[in-house]
């Protein structure tokens, strides 16, 4: 039996969180899940090697962004989609960004289908 997909979901609205990681789950994924930057930032130092996939929102209050998560994933050369309901505020840096772009609101299910089929590749 194949070891479950590792996904890294990073998302500081609690329900929607919630949302992501039960859909997650219930395909079969590992689930980690953070509501802050610093909090993904530490569980990719504890797992970054073992994350096949991520989901970031880009905007996580307080000023934050996804933005040092993105960077070290793509340093560990982890996909990612990126998961945004602020989508002018951080166009231009989102463009920086080599992820595709979900818009919310999006289902759980097409959000996390999307994710896998990244980690797929």
């Amino acid at each position: 039996m194949a070891d479950p997909t590792q996904i890294l979901l990073l998302e500081d609205e609690v329900m929607i969180l919630m949302d992501l990681d039960m859909t997650a789950e219930d395909l079969g994924c590992a689930v980690h899940t953070a509501t802050s930057a610093q909090k993904a930032l530490d569980i990719l130092d504890q797992h970054g090697t073992n994350i096949d996939v991520a989901v970031l929102d880009v905007s996580l209050g307080q000023d934050q962004t996804c933005f040092p998560v993105a960077r070290q994933l793509d340093d560990l050369g982890v996909p990612y989609i990126l998961h945004s309901g602020d989508l002018d505020r951080h166009n231009e840096r989102i463009r920086q960004l080599d992820a595709e772009l979900i818009a919310k609101p999006a289902p759980a299910d097409h959000v996390i289908a999307a994710a896998l089929a990244k980690a797929a590749r």
